[in-house]
């Protein structure tokens, strides 16, 4: 598990053409962390206070609803 750099998110946010905050946060897993897994990505947005916000706005309540967000998002 990860806890997430909320200030090298801030930096990466100021890069992204994305509006989502959820969407950004999502990219910034996959590149600053290298997670590819939805599981992986979903445990630690679960574990951190902010990110659980961001999964309860969209209804994101495990990983496979994750996983449909993510390919989704595409």
């Amino acid at each position: 598990m990860i806890q997430i750099n909320w200030d090298e998110y801030k930096e990466f946010k100021n890069h992204s053409s994305k509006e989502e905050k959820l969407d950004i946060l999502i990219d910034f897993l996959k590149s600053y962390y290298n997670l590819t897994n939805p599981m992986d990505v979903y445990d630690s947005l679960v574990n951190d206070g902010l990110g659980q916000m961001m999964l309860e706005k969209h209804d994101i309540t495990d990983d496979e609803a994750m996983e449909n967000y993510i390919f989704r998002q595409r």
